[in-house]
């Protein structure tokens, strides 16, 4: 079911441009945003990932208007995006921003926090409207519960319904699943993907959990000390990091030196190799090399093992729980590596 409350576009149309943005606090050393350009999609699902400090909150206050950048642009529909010194209320009116901190009445019921956006012109499309967003995102039992009431998760939700529920273009969520606990995390994830799908709601996440990335997005953008190393669509990313901090954010890789490569087998050019632990091969061929299981780590169906060979360690994935115990020996075989 389409939802009245958003607008709809044809996919594809690009929404928001950001032209060459730059934001320092200070002179002597990388803070802010540096020389950042990329298109996003209408009805894409975007995911901005670094690690603290990479500049990922200051570019979405950027692009939501609450920072005025220092050079570049920011286009909304073609239309540049005014700083807090261009307007009296900072932000747009057309995107809505959800916090850490939600910004709710904590005392208000979750019904009141949400239909406060709405005017009082039309009381019964009002009732209507809010009921349907709760709906939407699974809290209506919650309506008549104040906001204090409520857990992290809980909360989460009614911001989003209340950021939602005035016509709006695109959402900004910065770090949205940080006070929830794993147990709703994909279900509040998979709320917002289908969100977008059937609305062609825009959202724009910055996280420091590549997860966030890799189960939503269709772009995600990686950043550093305000850099933008790559943007892509996460599975290319993945596969093909082009630098090594991008491969150890995404799938906590492997990272060995020339000389630690070259003790276990592994001919390399470059002074770093990478590569992740599930593109270890277990099984004994021509080229596998032997190694000692150090400690196993049980993750539920699979185990991941820390091996060891001529005192350098690596970690491989092991699909049939319990197959190799600690102090076993086994054949190993890196399939695949980066260079670096």
């Amino acid at each position: 079911m389409l939802l009245a409350f958003c607008y709809l576009y044809p996919v594809s149309e690009i929404i928001i441009s950001v032209n060459n943005l730059t934001k320092q606090y200070l002179q002597t050393q990388n803070s802010g945003v540096n020389n950042i350009s990329f298109n996003i999609k209408q009805g894409d699902i975007v995911a901005i990932i670094g690690e603290s400090g990479s500049g990922k909150s200051t570019l979405l206050k950027t692009i939501y208007g609450l920072i005025k950048p220092d050079n570049g642009e920011v286009l909304l529909n073609g239309k540049k995006v005014k700083g807090p010194d261009e307007q009296l209320i900072p932000g747009n009116a057309e995107m809505k921003m959800v916090t850490q901190d939600f910004s709710l009445n904590i005392y208000a019921k979750v019904y009141d926090n949400i239909a406060s956006m709405l005017s009082n012109t039309d009381i019964a499309g009002k009732q209507q409207k809010t009921m349907q967003m709760m709906e939407h995102l699974h809290i209506t039992k919650l309506k008549d519960k104040k906001i204090i009431e409520l857990s992290g998760g809980e909360q989460q939700r009614v911001a989003i319904a209340k950021a939602l529920i005035s016509n709006t273009k695109v959402l900004l969520l910065d770090e949205p699943f940080s006070q929830v606990d794993s147990l709703l995390k994909n279900q509040l994830r998979a709320d917002i993907k289908r969100l977008a799908k059937e609305t062609g709601l825009t959202v724009i996440l910055v996280s420091h959990d590549p997860t966030d990335g890799l189960f939503l997005a269709d772009q995600l953008l990686i950043l550093k000390n305000g850099e933008l190393l790559q943007n892509d669509r996460p599975e290319n990313i993945y596969q093909n990091p082009s630098n090594l901090y991008t491969a150890q954010i995404l799938g906590n890789a492997v990272s060995l030196t020339r000389q630690e490569a070259e003790q276990i087998g592994v001919k390399t050019v470059k002074n770093m190799v990478v590569f992740y632990p599930e593109w270890v091969e277990l099984k004994s061929n021509w080229n596998s090399r032997r190694f000692e299981v150090k400690e196993v780590y049980y993750k539920g169906f699979y185990d991941e093992l820390l091996l060891e060979r001529n005192g350098v360690i690596i970690r491989a994935l092991q699909l049939n729980s319990g197959t190799h115990k600690k102090n076993d020996h086994v054949q190993a075989n890196i399939g695949r590596f980066l260079e670096f």
